[in-house]
């Protein structure tokens, strides 16, 4: 590979600079959504062919690779977001300086989102349509008189804003709040809209469902940090009661996390830590190959780098 040829003066000297490793030379967290899944491959392919370091991946949940960062027994998460996850950034970077945030964030956007279909068909367009009995029984799927709207995974902090989200606008009140895996809630999306029927749901992007269906956000207020008061279940018992977000989400961004002792151990990992940056859309589509083309993620990460070689030069160069 021409990146690898470039760095091999670079590469000849790592192990007298950083020892032999017991293990794993690096441990890459990987949360569960795709592109954070295909990104872990990605870096581990980078830093394999590009430094000669053993690289294991791991899965977990966003706490547990923050604790293990912390710790030193996982050394990166892939795709952190903000502001959604700003407790354990706070706690972590700004508190304890165990974790470094990379300052090349991806954009994101996110929200309640329904199908162009569902907008079109049914006139629900606006967040204040949650809250419009006659209106949300098209999302009555069991039968049971109470309409159903998915509002995240459990351990998703998104989950919780939601919940939140979701009592300030009043529409817990005529919805029930279904949280469950992403896979079956986009799998949900997905037969709804190849047959043409109403669905709505939490949407973020980048994603691979704006690859692979025609979504459209919900109307709602624009963000203002007066109405905007979030307090975490593992802060206050009453977080519910204490909570609330009444306009629509801030935007957000995604960072490239690492643990600090890589900088000490591994400096030159380190700062191509600090220069990545991906686009939005490459990390849609790699969500769209890994979700919907069934490529193996492996695969698509050694693919991409050998496709990609100006980007991945930019890390190893900026």
């Amino acid at each position: 590979m021409f990146i690898k040829k470039t760095l091999l003066s670079a590469v000849a000297v790592l192990p007298m600079t950083f020892g032999a490793a017991q293990a794993a030379d690096l441990v890459l967290g990987v949360p569960n959504w795709p592109a954070a899944n295909a990104t872990s491959n990605i870096l581990k392919v980078v830093i394999e062919e590009n430094f000669g370091l053993d690289v294991e991946l791991q899965n977990g949940t966003n706490p547990i690779i923050f604790e293990a960062m912390d710790s030193g027994s996982m050394h990166l998460h892939p795709e952190v977001w903000l502001p959604n996850q700003a407790n354990l950034h706070n706690k972590f970077v700004k508190e304890e300086g165990t974790v470094i945030a990379n300052q090349k964030p991806v954009q994101a956007v996110q929200g309640m989102c329904v199908t162009k279909h569902t907008a079109d068909t049914y006139g629900i367009t606006s967040i204040d349509d949650l809250t419009d009995p006659d209106k949300m029984a098209v999302f009555d799927k069991d039968g049971n008189g109470t309409p159903e709207v998915w509002i995240g995974a459990p351990g998703w902090a998104s989950t919780v804003i939601e919940k939140i989200r979701a009592k300030s606008y009043g529409y817990d009140q005529t919805m029930d709040l279904k949280e469950y895996d992403g896979t079956v809630a986009w799998g949900e999306l997905g037969a709804a809209a190849n047959a043409d029927e109403p669905w709505i749901g939490f949407c973020y992007e980048p994603h691979f469902i704006f690859v692979a269906y025609d979504l459209v956000y919900l109307d709602e207020p624009e963000h203002d940090p007066a109405t905007w008061t979030i307090v975490q279940p593992t802060d206050d018992p009453a977080w519910l009661e204490k909570s609330e977000a009444s306009p629509a989400w801030k935007g957000a961004t995604l960072h490239l996390h690492y643990a600090a002792e890589v900088r000490e151990n591994f400096p030159e990992v380190a700062a191509m830590l600090d220069n990545y940056s991906m686009p939005p859309a490459t990390l849609s589509e790699a969500g769209y190959a890994l979700s919907v083309q069934g490529i193996d993620v492996e695969d698509y990460a050694k693919n991409w780098v050998a496709e990609n070689e100006d980007v991945v030069l930019g890390w190893l160069t900026n």
